[in-house]
């Protein structure tokens, strides 16, 4: 793991503007690199890099902003990919985010473009399963780590505990369908947070040092001001540009029954509806995968 590069932090920031670079552009592209290459074990790990790196070592951002964050990023999505664009965007603007974004997920892609290449070419399955077979293990391990230290610091009232247990229950004994759990914890957060206030206003555990610098992004600094009508009309605009676009010169070019369109637009449904991000939607994209579509074998 790489030695986080130190930074003075200034003797006086009232308040975060996230149009402004909070540390060099260049460094930040740096530390989002060197986490890139930790992130094992899906969001969760990717999530416990992320607070590990820029929360605890680099001290670029408080620990309940970068709950505050990742509660926002629950939103339907790849959690760990959209909390790593917000954060990007917090320290660095538009820039920011691109560069936080692309890079979180551009090594990845290229190691399993190489591991497809190598598959193909020797097509050693036996070779290849026992690879996995291996690392299973140990990701798992770096899952479950990675959501005990996420867990004991959003769980900072005995109220949040009984809902995140009364939700593992609800999912794992019951079986009850996942957007109802997710609505029912959103009717309760609601509530204590209407009747009993005290229980979610704790402040996250302090990671850092009493003696250490503060974090350039403190806990208080949240935004100030919302964003106006047309800039969020614009920003609508542009995004749904950015996903039609690809997926309309895909129909055009290969056929709108083609496997590529099929796989654009049930893509698209499916981050509609991925609350709680990637695990949360795993069952629903293998079944849709194998037993709809056909893509893949259950195996």
């Amino acid at each position: 793991m790489t030695e986080p590069e130190p930074i003075s932090p200034p003797a006086h920031r009232p308040e975060h503007d996230p149009g402004r670079d909070v540390v060099p552009f260049g460094q930040a592209v740096r530390a989002w690199f060197a986490i890139s290459l930790q992130t094992f074990g899906g969001p969760a790990g990717q999530i416990a890099v992320m607070q590990r790196e820029l929360v605890e070592e680099r001290r670029w951002i408080g620990p309940q902003r970068f709950l505050h964050a990742l509660n926002y990023c629950m939103l339907p999505g790849p959690e760990a990919q959209q909390l790593a664009v917000y954060i990007g965007w917090l320290l660095n603007g538009l820039r920011g985010g691109l560069a936080a974004g692309i890079l979180f997920v551009l090594p990845g892609m290229v190691a399993l473009l190489a591991l497809a290449a190598i598959y193909v070419a020797w097509g050693d399955a036996t070779a290849v399963t026992a690879i996995f077979a291996g690392l299973a293990p140990a990701v798992v391990a770096v899952v479950a780590q990675a959501v005990l230290r996420v867990g004991a610091r959003a769980l900072s009232h005995p109220a949040l505990l009984a809902v995140a247990v009364g939700a593992f229950l609800a999912l794992a004994l019951f079986g009850v369908p996942f957007p109802l759990v997710v609505g029912a914890a959103a009717g309760i957060g609601w509530l204590l947070g209407r009747f009993a206030p005290h229980t979610v206003s704790g402040h996250a555990k302090a990671s850092h040092d009493a003696d250490g610098p503060p974090p350039l992004i403190p806990d208080q600094a949240l935004h100030a001001e919302r964003p106006s009508l047309g800039r969020t009309a614009r920003i609508l605009v542009v995004g749904l540009l950015v996903w039609a676009a690809p997926l309309a010169a895909v129909a055009l070019l290969t056929g709108t029954a083609s496997t590529l369109t099929s796989q654009g637009l049930f893509f698209s449904g499916t981050a509609l509806v991925t609350f709680g991000g990637a695990y949360a939607v795993l069952a629903y994209v293998a079944q849709r995968a194998v037993e709809t579509y056909g893509w893949l074998s259950a195996g």
